[in-house]
């Protein structure tokens, strides 16, 4: 890897950005009904004539862009978490907060049936909020405080019990087939209407760009941080904010997704380091990549049946989190 890191940052993020590109043009070409360049021409500049027209503009486009925003979303929450923790395990999805939001979803969606996207994603927010708060002070409350591994395992506890609320809620009110569609994971059946919560999403990706030198610093040493005039509580609640705002963000388009906030920024360190100034641009485009090549496969595996993306996901990061493990919690670079 060391050779990668001797190649400058620019052009890592101008190959990154031009593989992405070239992921998303595939992600559109590809599926069930068989699409031609042209195609995706005149729905790209709406001229509508070809058969597949609707097909590209109603069904690929949305959810091209909502797989590259989510994946975007999960790693950077990912990323900012195993720098204020100083925890290489951390993941939205292992540590309470993707089964938060959709505890939360649920709630709102047995009391108010036609809550809006924008109600889905208020609440998934608060969710999120619960179930991080929940993990770190039942790790914290424990002799020793926190650890790697009592946050793991305070996550599972916590996950387990937000996914079972979510599953009663869903049985006592008879919605569990609504609950079930938007918590499993998939991006199947997004629309442009859905889309309206990527603003936020760009909204916490350019805040985690800006406090990226902070989350160096405190990602090194708080003794550190402090010294140099850091002042730590209120950075640490300013990130925890934009994991949040990423996360509930991700659970509201797509649902539950594990693992990708762990692997990504394991991954982007291999390339450039551990300067959170290129780990968070670059796992924006690492994590949208993935995410839009994994609906990919998961669209074409199968054809016309769809094989869950969360499947996917799972069978290439749970590996990755038992590699992990076995390394003691030490980054994989």
């Amino acid at each position: 890897m060391g050779i990668f890191r001797s190649v400058p940052f620019s052009i890592k993020i101008i190959v990154g950005i031009l593989i992405s590109i070239i992921s998303m043009v595939i992600a559109i070409y590809y599926g069930a009904a068989n699409t031609s360049l042209q195609d995706i021409a005149d729905a790209i500049f709406s001229y509508p004539g070809g058969e597949h027209y609707a097909v590209l503009r109603e069904i690929r486009f949305p959810r091209v862009i909502a797989a590259f925003f989510v994946g975007s979303a999960l790693a950077v929450a990912g990323a900012i978490m195993q720098g204020v923790t100083r925890n290489p395990l951390a993941d939205p999805g292992l540590l309470g907060l993707s089964a938060g939001a959709n505890a939360a979803l649920a709630v709102v969606m047995a009391i108010l049936p036609s809550v809006s996207y924008y109600g889905i994603m208020v609440a998934c927010f608060i969710g999120a909020g619960i179930g991080m708060i929940l993990v770190y002070s039942i790790g914290a409350s424990t002799k020793g405080g926190l650890s790697p591994l009592k946050l793991v395992l305070a996550g599972a506890a916590v996950t387990a019990f937000l996914q079972a609320i979510a599953d009663g809620v869903g049985i006592l009110f008879k919605i569990s087939k609504d609950v079930s569609m938007w918590t499993a994971g998939g991006l199947m059946g997004t629309t442009w209407q859905a889309l309206v919560i990527v603003p936020v999403i760009v909204f916490g990706l350019v805040g985690s760009i800006a406090i990226s030198r902070q989350l160096t610093i405190l990602s090194l040493n708080e003794e550190i941080s402090i010294g140099l005039g850091q002042k730590t509580t209120v950075v640490k609640s300013v990130m925890m904010f934009l994991v949040i705002i990423l996360a509930g963000s991700a659970v509201a388009l797509v649902g539950n997704l594990a693992f990708v906030g762990l692997m990504i920024p394991h991954m982007v360190r291999a390339f450039v380091g551990s300067d959170y100034r290129y780990i968070i641009p670059m796992s924006i485009i690492v994590g949208g990549t993935f995410m839009v090549l994994a609906d990919l496969c998961g669209r074409i595996i199968n054809a016309p049946f769809e094989t869950p993306v969360v499947a996917l996901v799972s069978l290439i990061g749970l590996p990755f989190f038992l590699i992990m493990v076995r390394k003691g919690g030490r980054h994989f670079a």
